[in-house]
């Protein structure tokens, strides 16, 4: 069997303890890696009901049989565990030389429970382990502590760290590594809880691949069609295009999803930045696209912060975090949100989850709920101010909103709970869903909440296939497909943005594994394989408390109209949602209560998840 090491490190930090665990060809085959291997793994390492934040919970870091090929973008890894902000399956994904090392250390997974007494550094080298004191480095900012590891340590080790949001268990915060970030659903304040600043990793253990002269083949195949017009957009914009298009749409959340459209898009449009600010494009470790646009950051006069790092920096921002800094807040002025992308990478926070849940607040301050006179939207300088102090949880507004806008709707009161811009506690991401209703459908109910990485309906609504405005339960089938091919994705794992590249991404799927594994995979496996996988989140879920109330959307979208030109609105009724939902359920196999059945769960080989304590 090419591409594994079949074995994974389970690594106790109260103990300082380590053990090899075999992992069987029949889960990998069954699992593949990355998402798909990290959720059967936590289902087994971690027990029903427990605290995310505990020293018990396990916190999973994931690689796959394709990293170390060289087939382009595939120097990724997972994160896996269940959400402090959500209390559900997490799963996130990042890039680069971390996920070659890793592998290199004779582990598929690392998984990682226990915490230390004081704050370390995990370092795991060829398949030995360490603790090490971090103080040093506790307090510093990710970039600032990688910088220092790196010294430390040398060129051939590679670190995963958190910066002071992780620390300090905010709920969203990040885990980074060389400026990439595994970033939605609290990872990093996993890892925090457990007083670990870095995971530091060197190996030299290669595995090798069941035909490397396919190998090659396939890699310069794949790399070539990289090079194409279904990646054309990143190299030569990022997904910073995304800005304009959405506005044109009515389909760009502004003022706290109270708006479709931004009346100063322009001003920050990625046209906009490329022009004023754009100083470089960079890519990923073993990445031929190439979509990591670099921008300047101007001096800030007066710095707001020791953490600002105002010294002329570059600034990698996508579309998600201009989008949530940005019209999300009413901000128009694009110095106030790169300094703001930046500061949210270095404090390590997620900028989808912060930027909504100010932009929740700002709402509740201009609705009497919250009594900050200076909380408005289109307040750069506060929403510059209030990044570090939700960082360090500074008492009063900082630890709030440390929490997440559902627990922060919870303790406000009166009516945030039907504004607060969640799913299952994951705040909404980039896309307006009363404009973009089979999205909304992927946002009800997707397993990690509110997400267009494991849900690509927003696809189906830019295609003839539907209509956007008017959500449909025909609909529900092609949604499906986008979760199956995205957790077939995430499993292998490569990049998104390779998606368009692929004629048939099943039947190329399995001949690059045919070629690394030496496994006689076809296409209708990987199919069940991505079923399969979808289904086990569904089932980490339901063991940990999940039922159907949570698939839903907040209050505002399913009662308030969305203007989209004249006095045209798009509304999307509870009704029609709860048709869509019914109409996914099926499409799953599901039962009507949106439970896995267990004639499913003998279908597709599950048998050795645990469905209780």
């Amino acid at each position: 069997m090419g591409g594994y090491h079949g074995r994974y490190l389970r690594i106790d930090l109260g103990t300082v303890s380590e053990s090899w665990i075999p992992l069987p060809e029949s889960v990998l085959r069954r699992f593949l890696g990355g998402v798909g291997l990290g959720v059967w793994l936590l289902n087994r390492e971690c027990s029903a009901g427990v605290d995310p934040l505990a020293p018990e919970a396990a916190l999973v870091f994931c690689f796959s049989p394709l990293v170390g090929t060289p087939l382009t973008t595939s120097a990724k890894f997972a994160v896996v565990a269940k959400s402090p902000l959500t209390f559900r399956l997490n799963d996130a994904l990042s890039s680069s030389h971390f996920a070659l090392a890793g592998k290199r250390t004779g582990a598929d997974a690392l998984v990682i429970v226990g915490a230390c007494a004081k704050p370390s550094l995990l370092v795991i080298e060829d398949g030995a382990i360490r603790i090490e004191s971090a103080g040093d480095i506790w307090g510093q900012t990710s970039d600032v502590a990688t910088a220092r590891l790196q010294e430390r340590f040398g060129a051939e080790y590679h670190s995963a760290v958190i910066g002071p949001a992780g620390e300090n268990c905010v709920r969203f915060a990040t885990i980074s590594h060389a400026n990439r970030h595994a970033g939605r659903g609290g990872l990093g304040a996993v890892m925090g809880s457990k007083r670990l600043k870095a995971i530091v990793v060197r190996g030299s253990q290669r595995v090798p691949v069941a035909d490397p002269a396919g190998v090659v083949a396939s890699a310069r195949d794949l790399s070539q069609r990289s090079f194409g017009p279904a990646t054309a957009k990143y190299r030569e914009l990022g997904t910073v295009a995304n800005l304009l298009t959405f506005n044109r749409l009515h389909a760009l959340p502004t003022r706290n999803f109270q708006q479709g459209q931004f009346d100063e898009a322009q001003q920050i449009s990625g046209e906009s930045l490329n022009e004023a600010r754009r100083v470089a494009r960079n890519s990923c470790a073993a990445c031929t696209i190439g979509c990591e646009h670099i921008y300047a950051l101007p001096p800030h006069p007066q710095p707001l912060s020791p953490e600002a790092g105002e010294r002329g920096e570059g600034v990698r921002l996508e579309y998600e975090s201009l989008f949530a800094l940005g019209p999300l807040c009413g901000i128009a002025d694009r110095d106030v949100v790169l300094r703001a992308a930046r500061l949210c990478d270095r404090l390590g926070m997620d900028t989808i989850s912060v930027g909504a849940t100010i932009a929740f607040a700002m709402e509740c301050a201009e609705r009497g709920l919250l009594h900050e006179d200076s909380l408005r939207f289109g307040n750069g300088d506060m929403l510059l101010s209030l990044l570090p102090r939700i960082a360090r949880r500074e008492a009063g507004l900082g630890d709030l909103l440390a929490e997440g806008s559902r627990r922060a709707a919870a303790k406000i009161g009166g009516d945030a709970a039907d504004f607060a811009p969640h799913v299952k506690g994951l705040e909404l991401p980039g896309y307006e869903p009363r404009a973009l209703q089979t999205m909304a459908l992927g946002f009800a109910v997707g397993s990690r909440g509110a997400d267009h990485n494991r849900s690509g309906a927003y696809e189906v609504d830019f295609s003839p296939r539907a209509d956007r405005l008017h959500g449909s339960p025909d609909a529900a089938a092609l949604a499906v497909d986008t979760e199956d091919r995205a957790a077939l994705i995430d499993s292998l794992i490569l990049c998104k943005f390779l998606r368009g590249v692929f004629a048939d991404l099943y039947a190329e799927s399995a001949e690059m594994l045919r070629r690394v594994t030496g496994w006689d995979v076809t296409d209708e496996e990987l199919r069940t394989v991505a079923r399969r996988i979808v289904t086990a989140k569904k089932l980490y879920n339901q063991r940990e408390g999940w039922n159907a109330d949570e698939d839903t959307l907040p209050k505002r979208f399913l009662s308030e109209g969305l203007p989209v030109g004249g006095s045209v609105e798009a509304t999307l009724p509870r009704e029609r949602l709860s048709a869509m939902i019914a109409a996914y359920y099926v499409a799953r196999g599901w039962d009507a209560a949106g439970r896995v059945p267990a004639a499913i769960v003998a279908e597709l080989d599950l048998h050795d998840l645990r469905t209780d304590g």
